[in-house]
């Protein structure tokens, strides 16, 4: 193997994993920031059966201390399991504004998008907050969001966020994943001017949002996360990841469902951007190690090491702290075999089933319905 092929691909594995990091606590680092914007906002919660800690979850909606905040939970489904849940906080807290939506739906292939087109004319702010119900936020989080937004050329604002409190080998797993590479690949493009939203939070102008021809733009993709961000992005508005990290509870996955979630999103990356998954090979240590053992012979191994250290471990401690650490110590490695199987099944899979239909995902993300699952 010529040197200098060696070199560069060893270079740019290793230039990829610590700029990711860099980008990471490029963002912590500006949590300095003191909210102080007040503007009312409408929080849109489209939810489908009760989720792990869905409770706590949602309670920290209602804890936010913004003044005026307006909670919408939507379900397509009167039989929902998490209405009672929401019925339990709206009694504990008769103080802040909550409605339920229940509502049959549209013709949305998205099941997301499909709640959220029949919660959006129930809000009543013009700023509004899509915030999926398996995550849970501080205090300050809405208000930040608010201050954050009222900046110049800023069309949407957005949030890392960390797996957390894992109890199964699948769990543990995902949160390694999700706290190094998912989170390096959303943080580090969007720091850059490319957009990689991933829509746990995502804030932005109702106004805004109509100008830029609606949520029904989002009706037939997969990633409707991804395009809205790109819909602002190509707009000339800046799309920013705030410096509040949130707390994505991921106690009991099992390792077939990790890895199901993890195909899906591989999946996405393909047909979003198939150029940069192509590259996707280059930022794994595991899968450069051939290179780097032809470059530097015995010490690859650790260059391995300190690699899966800074993007795993590095990643874990800046979103989520020291606790439980050895984790992606134990993990990274066994993560690092999962991921280029997603990886390779994720370009020839072409279908997945969504509440009994099965759909072909096309270029773009597009969702066609073929036919239906249920009898």
């Amino acid at each position: 193997m010529h040197p200098a092929i060696a070199c560069g691909l060893v270079a740019a594995c290793s230039l990829w994993n610590v700029a990711g990091l860099l980008a990471l606590a490029r963002i912590k680092r500006s949590s300095a920031l003191v909210p102080t914007r007040n503007e009312p906002v409408s929080v849109l919660k489209p939810l489908s059966g009760a989720d792990e800690d869905l409770y706590e979850n949602l309670r920290s909606f209602f804890e936010q201390d913004l003044p005026d905040l307006q909670l919408v939970f939507g379900v397509t489904d009167e039989r929902d399991p998490a209405l009672p849940i929401v019925a339990r906080l709206g009694r504990e807290f008769p103080g802040i504004p909550c409605e339920i939506v229940v509502h049959e739906g549209g013709n949305a292939l998205n099941p997301k998008v499909e709640n959220l087109l029949g919660m959006l004319p129930h809000a009543k702010h013009d700023l509004v907050l899509i915030s999926d119900s398996n995550v849970r936020a501080p205090r300050h989080y809405v208000r930040e969001l608010v201050s954050l937004h009222a900046a110049a050329g800023v069309g949407m604002v957005t949030n890392l966020f960390a797996g957390t409190r894992e109890r199964t080998l699948g769990a543990a797993i995902e949160n390694v994943q999700l706290n190094g590479f998912v989170a390096a690949g959303s943080a580090l493009p969007t720091l850059t001017g490319d957009a990689a939203v991933i829509g746990k939070s995502t804030l932005f102008s109702k106004t805004a949002l109509d100008r830029l021809g609606g949520l029904t733009r989002l009706s037939c993709v997969l990633a409707e996360d991804f395009v809205l961000g790109k819909m602002f992005q190509n707009a000339g508005q800046r799309v920013v990841i705030a410096p509040t990290v949130l707390e994505s509870p991921n106690r009991d996955r099992s390792l077939p469902t990790a890895f199901s979630r993890h195909l899906r999103w591989a999946m996405l990356r393909w047909r979003l951007r198939p150029a940069a998954a192509m590259l996707e090979p280059l930022t794994s240590p595991l899968l450069m190690l051939p290179f780097a053992y032809a470059l530097l012979g015995h010490f690859a191994w650790l260059w391995l090491l300190a690699l899966l250290a800074v993007r795993d471990l590095g990643g874990w401690v800046l979103l989520r702290g020291w606790g439980r650490a050895w984790i992606p110590l134990v993990l990274g490695p066994l993560r690092e075999l999962a991921a280029p199987c997603a990886w390779l099944f994720g370009l020839f899979k072409r279908h997945v089933s969504w509440r009994g239909q099965r759909l072909r995902l096309s270029a773009g993300t597009l969702l066609y319905a073929e036919r239906s699952l249920e009898r």
